[in-house]
């Protein structure tokens, strides 16, 4: 049991590879060309990506314009996490996020678990903004009337099952005409499609594929050439970004602003978990720490830059959109381009969609970066096969890594239907927040840490039960219709109440915390970001929870099969003891 729990070092984390900028001198290593504006560019990229052009305009619907606030406020809650990430980032310089921070802080079973939870986190996450990305770009294509086949731009799962559901809509006697213009178009596609033995039929996403290849191919020549393909990504979101607002302002309806918060602090906090997940791009930054010419100095940097450069961008561009049309047209998928069309600028809503395809292709571009640099070094750790840690002797990249996240996510982009993963993304995102948070809790709860950059320190034994006191206060005083429901599904049997399990584990959780922070005297902001992500986790849903541990079960079977007999941490141990 011991081992399961076994830490590795500041300096065996050092020690491979070095820290120093001299360490990748040798042949085969990694490169290092970030500076520390190349950080933040890769920060933007992240987050700055298609929520800007989609998730905005539903959160602008339900809260209406005192959702620019919620930005602010959301933009706080991560700041815990991006602080907690910074002062790793300066204390453990190296390639593996979340996954070398664990390591270094609760042990291996821990660094196991998140580094299995950042795999669905990067690669299913791509999968599903390649599938969205493919739809953006087969809408441009036919606005300028080049037609792509329709079989050759959907996944065999979804057209297959719009195929039998047109299919039970008829047999029941009722017309074409009632099925909906997705169900249509899967049917469509799989009627046109070649056939394959076996029933099947050659239906794939190609252009999901397809940018999934080309992405895989820049990372896989090398980080030089990532980062310039980053950085003239971000320049022209950023264009783009500018030209809306300083051309939007122009068309700021004063009065469209009220009322202010129409659905009150319900509605404004309906879209939180949505805005949230704009705010990723950190862990994706802190993968690079090998690739940076001064990590300990430019990652804390640029993690906080790029955190006030989107959250400042993003309150402007929601006033703006408010400002110009109400609120209540805003819940649609484009509420860029919808609004600059509303105002008969139909050339500046054109512009948008085309720069939404360059959007996701550099969210793309940064997780795949960051994926196989973890993996990476869960090989050098023993964990995967030694395979995975194979550097490309020519272009210093994680070779073998870079090829097997491109299948990762372009083959299941092509063939499946990936709703129902964006919430178990989302779940393994606060998963990594939440155990960095803790982290700095147990490495140095007391901010007494030599580290070139560290988490402020504020006393929390007063203030943490203050503010859990608080919060309750402030739940019965204005969410009586939340505590009525949470009444009623106690006494509606196990199957209403098991979808409050994730908020009554919480709540005990966060007494158990308070105590501990009044105990203890631990530092306010880890223990605020710890609280945060793990009171976001409860907001997914019990069944996300249910694939969520379904996916931890298949990694621990892995780790127990293959990486707990193969640590290097593990194997060192006899040898320390002669």
């Amino acid at each position: 049991m011991t081992g399961l729990f076994r830490r590795k070092s500041l300096d065996d984390l050092l020690v491979n590879p070095p820290a120093d900028a001299d360490g990748h001198g040798h042949s085969g290593g990694l490169e290092r060309h970030l500076t520390v504006r190349d950080l933040t560019a890769l920060g933007i990229a992240a987050v700055i990506g298609a929520g800007i052009f989609s998730t905005i305009g539903n959160a602008s619907h339900d809260g209406g314009p005192a959702v620019s606030l919620l930005f602010v406020f959301t933009a706080v809650a991560c700041a815990f996490s991006a602080l907690c990430y910074a002062q790793f980032a300066a204390t453990i310089p190296v390639s593996g996020s979340a996954y070398t921070y664990a390591y270094a802080s609760f042990g291996e079973l821990a660094a196991w678990i998140i580094g299995w939870a950042l795999i669905m986190e990067y690669a299913v996450g791509n999968i599903v903004v390649a599938i969205s990305w493919s739809d953006y770009f087969t809408g441009l294509m036919d606005g300028i009337g080049v037609h792509i086949p329709i079989w050759l731009t959907m996944g065999m799962q979804s057209a297959h099952k719009y195929y039998n559901e047109v299919l039970e809509l008829m047999q029941s006697g009722k017309p074409l005409a009632d099925a909906t213009p997705t169900q249509l178009a899967g049917y469509n596609a799989w009627a046109a499609a070649p056939e394959l033995p076996g029933g099947l039929r050659l239906v794939v996403d190609l252009p999901a594929g397809l940018i999934t290849l080309l992405i895989t191919a820049v990372v896989y020549i090398g980080i030089k050439e990532s980062k310039n393909a980053s950085n003239l990504l971000v320049l022209l979101k950023l264009l783009v970004v500018a030209t809306v607002i300083g051309v939007g302002v122009f068309y700021v309806q004063p009065g469209n602003w009220s009322p202010f918060a129409p659905n009150g602090i319900g509605g404004v906090l309906k879209g939180v978990s949505a805005v949230f997940f704009a705010y990723i791009g950190f862990d994706a930054i802190s993968t690079t720490a090998e690739e940076c010419k001064n990590p300990q100095r430019d990652l804390p940097r640029a993690m906080i830059y790029a955190l006030i450069i989107c959250t400042v961008l993003y309150v402007i561009i929601t006033l703006v959109l408010t400002g110009m049309v109400s609120y209540t047209e805003l819940g649609v998928g484009d509420p860029l381009a919808f609004v600059f069309q509303k105002v008969g600028l139909n050339w500046l809503a054109g512009v948008v969609a085309v720069s939404a395809i360059f959007a996701m292709a550099s969210v793309l571009l940064v997780f795949q970066i960051g994926q196989p640099r973890i993996w990476m070094t869960m090989s050098r750790d023993g964990l995967l096969p030694p395979v995975f840690a194979k550097v490309h002797p020519k272009f210093h990249t994680p070779s073998f890594s870079t090829i097997v996240t491109g299948f990762f996510v372009g083959v299941p982009a092509m063939l499946l239907n990936m709703d129902l993963v964006i919430d178990l993304t989302s779940i393994g995102t606060l998963f990594a927040f939440a155990l960095v948070c803790g982290g700095i809790l147990i490495i140095d709860p007391y901010g007494t840490s030599d580290a070139r950059f560290k988490v402020p320190y504020i006393n929390g034994q007063f203030l943490v039960p203050l503010l859990l006191v608080v919060g309750v206060v402030l739940v019965f005083t204005y969410n009586q219709a939340g505590i009525q429901e949470f009444q009623k599904a106690l006494s509606s049997g196990y199957e209403e109440t098991r979808h409050y399990i994730p908020m009554l584990v919480f709540f005990l959780f966060s007494i158990a915390l308070a105590w501990l922070s009044f105990r203890k005297k631990l530092s306010l902001l880890p223990t605020l970001g710890l609280l945060t992500n793990l009171y976001l986790m409860t907001q997914l849903g019990v069944n996300n929870w249910l694939l969520f541990f379904g996916w931890l079960i298949i990694g621990l079977a892995l780790y127990f099969n293959y990486g707990f007999k193969h640590s290097k941490l593990g194997l060192k141990k006899p040898v320390a003891g002669r």
